[in-house]
């Protein structure tokens, strides 16, 4: 692994570091080279590079957003044994602490980001005739350029108009026909029959524009240095926003100052609560697809509750 390392990044040195991280599904360690420090997230998976590709996909996208910082992706590299490599920028990271609030805000200015780019655009369009081009363009459809997955599993991102039909058929229906696969769960089967008919109900007249989200953002996934606070890990797609919030309520992580910051400039909409778990929905079930049936209860609890 090392001489694939020192071959794909143009170094003779490569001194480990002994930061070491990753989770539970990818192996992390820190190096020294010629160029500085980086971090190198190991797979032996044969879906690695699927899953490092939309990882680096959702690092480039969020970075040029300029809102919130992200460790600035470098390369994706086949391991002849199988897997691969991810090598991204070394930060020093700590705890997410002392910049909770400023986590907060920033999160909201990236959901805001393409909505924000939406106005320019109007607004251009009105004045001149004409939409000026930028760096990063308006996008107007629920989905993503590529393959992101939550985990390992892939998440499909097809493009789609419409939110309700995208979140329902490309989020918790390839969930459902994993668990029917694996379990054969008649229970959660007839429950999902059942919302599937009350979910458009929980949004109403809503406009949802396209927002982009790090689309994992648990408790592990963020951190801090110095100057301000740190995502990663990220699983892209554009989407609601309220999506994100899910999982971060699920596993705690994130204190008051944090939501009172991202409410500040997204406020909650009316059936916030509800939407908020159909969402966890998704999350549940995903770990009861990646670590098993410990998480069963909670997906159908959610589902009875929701079709009442």
């Amino acid at each position: 692994m090392e001489g694939v390392l020192r071959r794909e990044l143009g170094t003779g040195a490569l001194r480990r570091l002994g930061h070491s991280g990753g989770g539970c599904i990818s192996h992390g360690e820190s190096f020294g080279t010629d160029h500085g420090r980086v971090f190198v997230k190991t797979n032996a998976r044969p879906e690695a590079r699927r899953m490092f590709d939309g990882e680096m996909a959702s690092l480039t996208a969020i970075l040029q957003t300029q809102t919130v910082k992200v460790p600035k992706p470098m390369k994706v590299i086949d391991v002849p044994e199988g897997g691969a490599m991810f090598v991204m920028e070394h930060l020093d990271m700590k705890s997410l602490n002392r910049h909770s609030e400023k986590l907060g805000t920033q999160l909201a200015d990236l959901h805001l980001h393409n909505q924000k780019l939406q106005e320019k655009l109007k607004k251009n369009a009105s004045t001149t005739g004409k939409a000026e081009q930028t760096d990063v363009q308006f996008v107007e459809k629920f989905g993503f350029h590529t393959v992101t997955c939550c985990g390992y599993l892939p998440q499909v991102n097809d493009w789609q108009e419409d939110w309700v039909a995208f979140f329902a058929r490309q989020r918790i229906q390839p969930q459902m026909d994993m668990i029917e696969k694996d379990s054969g769960d008649r229970e959660a089967r007839e429950l999902w029959a059942q919302l599937q008919l009350k979910i458009s109900s929980l949004f109403g007249d809503m406009e949802i524009v396209p927002a982009l989200l790090h689309g994992d953002l648990w408790g592990g996934n963020v951190a801090e240095e110095d100057s301000g606070p740190i995502i990663f890990d990220p699983a892209s797609f554009y989407g609601h926003s309220e999506y994100e919030l899910a999982i971060a309520g699920m596993f705690g992580g994130f204190g008051g100052s944090f939501y009172s910051a991202y409410h500040n400039k997204i406020p909650k909409a009316p059936g916030f609560e509800k939407r908020l778990k159909l969402y966890q929905l998704f999350h549940y079930m995903n770990h009861w697809n990646h670590f098993g049936g410990g998480y069963r209860g909670s997906s159908i609890n959610i589902m009875r509750n929701l079709v009442k």
